[in-house]
């Protein structure tokens, strides 16, 4: 997946925390199906993937990572 033209690029330790997955979510939504957006984080977002399985649905996105620590995390979301 290296060749991807990203729609948005999200860093997500330059978010304020108490708006960060709020945040996420709304680039995510702001992405036409077929886009994919990049997440970088000093974490593992898995608890934002098991979000969005919740709040999105299984079948409404793509999650792949590229990257796993241990200090820099990167994750490709695409929009199904």
């Amino acid at each position: 997946m290296s060749d991807i033209q990203f729609a948005a690029e999200v860093h997500a330790p330059d978010i304020e925390p108490r708006i960060r997955h709020p945040r996420i979510f709304e680039v995510f939504d702001g992405l036409k199906t077929g886009d994919f957006m990049q997440l970088t984080n000093d974490h593992d977002p898995k608890p934002l993937q098991y979000q969005f399985m919740i709040e999105r649905g299984e079948d409404t996105f793509s999650w792949e990572y590229v990257e796993e620590g241990p200090d820099i995390w990167k994750v490709i979301i695409g929009k199904k």
